[in-house]
């Protein structure tokens, strides 16, 4: 059965509940933020006033407002209000939860919202378990995920809600909100006599990171832990504000969008020439608990497909720092990837030998008439020769600078160029052999 969903506020504030707790708006209008989805004449904020709810995924970072908003909801609605615990209700639960919905609603007339928070936890059997209700009507889902829906919730659940994401709260907004809670003497702390020094305030913003619920709980560690002063004023200041403000969890997921993300940037530092945000993607990673080997086989990657031919060493740097991972472990395994990723952030660029495979595979998947040319086939087995197979054949070796101009390609292909090396590094020398001996422009 599944517990009823409320959130009524008591009018005095217990003691053990947490100040970003007591804080959580009540309304709309208390609500700061996300004034893309609702703001003044917002859908959602219609659909909420009116009381006309479609099945709707909330998707963003912590801290933003997603149970804040099913909390609106809730106290809102004229349906009941159900919530489900994505981790511990199984299928079973599931369909009677549904099934209560569909005599609620066959007897009373009375739709039902469910809640389920952290809805990415919902295994695939789950997900299925729900659709049928979802799909008819029977009852109207509010999900709330951090993860991207995309990768973590099946299409054709997805399809058929109302997918709106949140965003991380400007430092100006969760300023609002401190300044709310600093006045509030009811929820907040405005029966203390509080003095939040500007500097304390911006340590407290940054290392909220947009999430209102760090903020605040930052606040009343700092506020509780602070003796007021002889005129019996609390006085937060910088080193308070940075021994309340614990230390944040990186926000990294490792299965989610944000792992993609992080690794993009990491990848794109690289090839972009620039070693300190390279280093920094990778202290994120690796400090969120980012499997080293992962790091390193991308480092591979990188070293072939951004460096390539523009430095050869490259590629041999890559391999010694993934021997070296395997070998070392963490926590040493790091020092060697910041030598290996600062290596490759430096070195000269050319993606030349990508792109030519890229141009070639491309011209073996739409040419028919990519056949060996005689003069390059095998010649080695039994009656071979008598086919006129490897015929014409010039071996290299056997003149001066053991090359001598000779058709490679396929007929149809005998005059494309894939290979262009640029002018970087040590690609300036190819390009300089390939000018003399095949023209190249």
């Amino acid at each position: 059965m599944s517990d009823l969903f409320s959130y009524g506020y008591q009018q005095q504030v217990a003691d053990n509940v947490p100040l970003a707790a007591r804080m959580r708006p009540r309304t709309l209008d208390e609500f700061v933020g996300q004034k893309h989805i609702v703001g003044p004449g917002s859908l959602l904020r219609r659909a909420i006033s009116a009381d006309r709810l479609t099945s709707m995924i909330f998707y963003g970072p912590p801290g933003t407002g997603k149970t804040t908003l099913a909390a609106i909801i809730a106290n809102q609605t004229r349906a009941s209000f159900q919530k489900l615990n994505a981790v511990t209700a199984g299928v079973a639960q599931v369909r009677e939860v549904a099934e209560e919905a569909r005599r609620r609603l066959e007897m009373y007339r009375q739709a039902t919202v469910l809640f389920i928070d952290e809805i990415h936890r919902f295994n695939k059997g789950q997900q299925d378990a729900l659709l049928p209700a979802v799909e008819d009507g029977t009852v109207l889902l509010i999900g709330a995920t951090t993860e991207n829906p995309f990768f973590s919730i099946n299409s054709a659940l997805l399809s058929r809600c109302r997918l709106f994401e949140l965003y991380p709260l400007t430092r100006e907004e969760v300023s609002s909100i401190l300044d709310t809670a600093l006045k509030d003497g009811e929820r907040g702390l405005g029966r203390l006599k509080i003095d939040l020094l500007p500097a304390a305030r911006e340590h407290i913003l940054a290392t909220a990171d947009g999430d209102a619920r760090v903020a605040l709980n930052a606040l009343e560690l700092a506020a509780l832990t602070t003796p007021p002063n002889a005129e019996g004023v609390i006085v937060i200041d910088e080193q308070a504000a940075e021994q309340s403000v614990q230390r944040r969890v990186v926000r990294y997921d490792r299965d989610g969008d944000n792992h993609y993300d992080v690794i993009s940037a990491f990848i794109k530092s690289i090839r972009g020439s620039d070693p300190d945000a390279a280093v920094f993607w990778l202290a994120k990673m690796l400090d969120a608990g980012e499997d080293p080997r992962f790091v390193a086989r991308r480092l591979y990657i990188a070293a072939s497909e951004d460096v390539g031919n523009a430095d050869p060493m490259a590629l041999l740097v890559a391999q010694a720092a993934f021997n070296a991972v395997e070998v070392l472990g963490m926590p040493e395994a790091r020092i060697v990837l910041a030598q290996a990723v600062t290596y490759l952030a430096c070195a000269p660029k050319s993606n030349a030998a990508y792109v030519a495979l890229e141009q070639a595979v491309a011209d073996a998947r739409r040419t028919d008439d990519t056949g060996v040319p005689n003069h390059l086939r095998d010649s080695h087995y039994p009656g071979a020769r008598q086919l006129g197979r490897g015929k014409g054949y010039q071996y290299p070796h056997d003149f001066p600078g053991n090359y001598v101009a000779q058709q490679y390609l396929p007929d149809s292909l005998a005059h494309k160029r894939y290979y262009r090396p640029g002018t970087n590094g040590y690609e300036r020398r190819l390009r300089r052999w390939l000018e003399k001996t095949k023209g190249l422009p």
